[in-house]
């Protein structure tokens, strides 16, 4: 028996919600790390910090990345690494997901 003020049932929008975060890539664990980094699949972050080490998916994220942890050093373009460049790609393996899912 439930309450007076509780619903019985689900709703779609509920049952939706349940199914997108089910589905969905968020990023988190070790799949989520293996693909920020680029190690397996090629990863989402193409360009590496020479200062620090730390990616970014592309340049302007990473001036935004410079702008706010190297201020006082003068930002180079040239200077940044290109992960995927440096990486043989195989053809064989995986591309990353970002959104969205095989059930349609």
């Amino acid at each position: 028996m439930t309450g007076k003020a509780k619903p019985k049932k689900h709703t779609a929008k509920e049952i939706a919600m349940k199914v997108d975060a089910a589905t969905t890539n968020r990023g988190g664990g070790k799949a989520g790390m293996a693909d920020r980094t680029g190690i397996e699949k090629g990863g989402h972050a193409k360009y590496e910090c020479p200062l620090c080490k730390t990616t970014a998916p592309d340049l302007k994220s990473m001036k935004i990345h410079h702008d706010a942890r190297h201020p006082k050093i003068p930002y180079d373009e040239e200077k940044i690494v290109n992960v995927h460049a440096a990486r043989v790609a195989e053809s064989s393996k995986t591309k990353p997901g970002i959104r969205g899912s095989l059930k349609k």
